[in-house]
């Protein structure tokens, strides 16, 4: 998404609060996509949000207010646009790294 098309959309604030590597809060969630003990998807207004890591689990779950709280090890997040996968998004990134 472009800074122009989310500055004219009037979405509830959105925060993502990381601490210490093994706690996040997301809020500004609608759903959950996915998730294993190692990926979470998450989509939000602002596009999905994919987190990896290492023993993830959710802690809290509260779609009704758009709260998920995961914990474990947390390597990497980012976000993706609809019709992007985090796969792809993720083979983007590793191979922009290691050119």
């Amino acid at each position: 998404m472009s800074d122009d098309r989310l500055r004219t959309k009037n979405y509830p604030q959105h925060e993502v609060i990381l601490r210490n590597r093994q706690n996040l809060e997301v809020n500004g969630v609608l759903n959950v996509e996915s998730f294993d003990a190692q990926e979470f998807v998450l989509k939000t207004q602002y596009g999905f949000l994919a987190i990896r890591g290492e023993n993830l689990h959710i802690k809290t779950l509260n779609l009704e207010n758009g709260i998920v709280a995961i914990e474990g090890l947390i390597y990497d997040m980012g976000y993706f646009d609809e019709g992007m996968t985090a796969g792809e998004k993720a083979k983007g990134l590793f191979s922009k790294l290691f050119r």
